[in-house]
């Protein structure tokens, strides 16, 4: 409406003819301006909406976001409804049910939380609790619920009316962590009880962490606590300042000698540092392993001291041996064993030579004058020679020609089985005089003979303590594998595992095969095969013990078929043993090894050798190196066994073995075996 409309409706006001028509304009007046500010308050309200709409979105929006539930719980009614999300089921709650769905063990503590916030004591409240979702009565499905709630209060008063609770379903990463507790927790119980003292050490020295063997090996003051070892850096201290760079830090072995005085250290340890990288190179920790060797290294200094013993006690055994051979020879002596059951008589000349075997009746027929007891006793053996018994008798000559009565002593034993049953007797015959004192020195030699079970006891200590060396670093790697998370760590420890598993299995071998020797069960079983392919077959496999960068493996295959007939695996034992020996003494240089074909003694024969730049051995040695239980360096690993085993191999297949060696100069080990050659295709000479 415009000004002059206005001036115009006032003007007519004074005027009386125009009053009624003034009044109805008022009316329209007023109308209109209700009209305009309904309109605006309509506009107004839209605008509120469209905004409310829009955060409404927003926070329903977040709720998804976050993967939240909203649920309500109205205080004075006692009942919970779900505003969002799909833990509640869509329709009221009651309190009670609510309950049944907190698991037992979390209802009070919960309950004590809602408690305070429909007191008034706190308009926020953030806890955890454990939460059925199983609605249908079925077996419980436990989760872990993480409740955030605020309380809505009535309006103008401070009166709690409600609790809105938001929900989050945080079930699998509490699983996650209660798993990595429980990871962790394995990891710790691994570290405390390792079978070796392990300590782990930050990049720049310090130490963090200690195992309860590491803990006794360096006489902490506590558990938990050293102030000695807490407050010396590792790379301050003996020996760790001479074998370790600070800026460059390796992996490391060494067995030392740790004397420790401000903790009355005083050892021989067998260290292990172990740095521990980043994918990225990054130096995280180093990790140091530690066992104390003090025990073994008495045991093996005593092991040495056996061992001389062993052999002196051999050397006199056989001087015995040698004694008594020559004695029942110049004395005319011979033991005896009589076999009841066979009905028979064996004379022996020494302790294992059968020289002469009669039954009961020819026996009887050399007595003269018999005596009734005697004859008695050769029908019923079982009681007669039940007892031990001496007695003199006249004889005609059971070893010798001619027909002269010799008087003979006869001593016999009864020999009893597992069952304490009489089934033989053992005795001596021999001429009366002066035998005597022979007599007490057999019974020496015979009791010598029996500290032959003592001395394989100590034997087996002695293996027992190769074996032991292998499998404690098995064992020890095999517990720390399970706490290595990196996959370059594993590999390196796996490696190490596996050098000592073919360490171990090389050491049984030989024990197997030795044993195999003294039962006379070692077998050649000669086969066709191409010795060449074979040889080269060896030879990679061969290559990858030879782990040193300065020593070069060599091989000289001079043929591209050779077929013939052998007993491969047995040939293949042999050089194996001869490269094994090669790596343990030879660290520059080469190890070469080779065959061809040779004649000897008029018979066509196969030479093989294995030559090696290493320290090489003393002429004086040469015939000792392939007899049993010999070691030229005690602290070199190994047992003696690996060349009288190849002798024997060799021996068995008719041929030769020998070396060829000067201290500093290197060896060469070799055989020659004799073969039948089936087809030969040298290679041909490069021009």
């Amino acid at each position: 409406m415009t000004t002059y409309a206005y001036l115009f409706i006032l003007a007519a006001a004074w005027t009386f003819e125009f009053v009624p028509t003034l009044i109805c304009v008022l009316v329209a007046l007023a109308f209109l301006g209700m009209l305009i500010q309904n309109r605006l308050v309509v506009r107004r309200v839209r605008k509120r909406m469209a905004e409310t709409t829009f955060t409404g979105k927003m926070m329903e929006q977040a709720v998804q976001i976050s993967a939240s539930n909203v649920v309500r719980f109205v205080i004075r009614e006692g009942y919970i409804y779900q505003l969002y999300g799909h833990i509640f089921p869509d329709r009221i709650m009651t309190s009670e049910e609510w309950k049944s769905h907190v698991h037992p063990d979390d209802l009070e503590e919960t309950l004590r939380h809602f408690r305070r916030m429909m007191s008034g004591k706190v308009a926020r409240d953030e806890f955890f609790y454990r939460w059925n979702f199983d609605f249908n009565g079925e077996q419980p499905q436990w989760g872990y619920m993480h409740n955030v709630s605020v309380v809505e209060m009535t309006p103008g008063t401070n009166t709690p009316q409600s609790i809105i609770s938001t929900l989050r379903d945080e079930t699998e990463l509490r699983e996650q962590e209660i798993r990595e507790e429980e990871l962790t927790d394995k990891y710790r119980q691994v570290f405390e009880h390792s079978i070796v003292g392990l300590s782990f050490y930050s990049p720049d020295g310090w130490l963090l962490d200690a195992n309860k063997i590491m803990r006794e090996i360096c006489h902490f003051d506590s558990d938990t606590y050293d102030e000695h070892f807490s407050n010396t850096n590792l790379f301050d201290a003996m020996p760790f300042n001479e074998i370790l760079d600070k800026n460059n830090v390796e992996e490391v072995w060494a067995c030392v000698q740790s004397i420790v005085p401000e903790r009355g250290l005083h050892d021989y340890l067998e260290l292990h540092v172990y740095p521990l990288y980043s994918d990225e190179g990054k130096l995280l920790n180093i990790a140091l392993a530690v066992r104390n060797v003090t025990g073994e290294r008495e045991m093996y200094l005593q092991a040495k001291q056996n061992d001389l013993e062993i052999q002196k006690v051999n050397n006199e055994i056989m001087r015995y041996e040698e004694e008594l051979r020559y004695m029942m020879e110049a004395c005319d002596m011979r033991a005896f064993r009589l076999f009841f059951d066979e009905r028979v008589v064996r004379f022996y000349k020494g302790l294992g030579t059968v020289e002469l075997e009669m039954s009961f009746d020819e026996v009887e027929s050399h007595f003269v004058n018999e005596p009734e007891m005697l004859r008695l006793g050769f029908q019923d053996p079982y009681t007669y020679f039940s007892q031990p018994m001496g007695y003199m008798a006249e004889m005609r000559p059971v070893f010798h020609e001619g027909h002269e009565i010799q008087w003979n002593q006869i001593n016999n034993i009864p020999v009893y089985n597992e069952k304490g049953e009489v089934k033989e007797a053992f005795g001596l015959i021999r001429n009366i005089s002066g035998m005597m004192e022979k007599q007490e020195q057999l019974k020496r030699e015979t009791e010598r003979a029996n500290d032959s079970g003592r001395l394989k006891s100590v034997f087996l200590a002695n293996m027992t303590h190769e074996i032991r060396t292998p499998l404690n670093a098995i064992v020890g790697f095999t517990d720390l594998l399970q706490a290595i998370e990196s996959p370059d760590d594993k590999r390196e420890m796996i490696r190490v595992i596996h050098n000592n598993c073919d360490m171990l299995l090389r050491l049984i071998n030989d024990i197997l095969v030795l044993s195999n020797m003294d039962a006379n069960a070692m077998e050649i079983i000669p086969h066709d095969v191409d010795a060449s392919h074979d040889f080269e077959e060896l030879a990679k496999t061969l290559a990858q013990r030879v782990q040193e960068p300065t020593v070069e493996f060599q091989t000289d295959n001079p043929y591209e078929v050779l077929q013939t007939r052998l007993d491969s695996d047995r040939i293949n034992q042999v050089i194996t043993n001869f490269v094994t020996n090669a790596v343990k003494y030879t660290h520059q240089g080469h190890i070469r090894i080779g065959y061809r074909l040779e004649e000897r003694h008029g018979q066509q024969g196969l030479y093989a050798y294995c030559e090696d730049t290493g320290s090489g051995i003393p002429k004086d040695k040469h015939a000792a190196i392939f007899e049993r239980f010999v070691k030229l360096n005690d602290y070199v690993q190994g047992t003696g066994l690996g060349l009288p085993i190849c002798k024997a191999i060799v021996e068995k297949c008719g041929g030769e073995i020998g070396l060829e060696s000067e201290v500093n100069e290197g060896s060469v080990f070799w055989f020659w075996i004799p073969v039948e050659v089936r087809e030969v295709k040298e290679k041909p000479v490069a021009s």
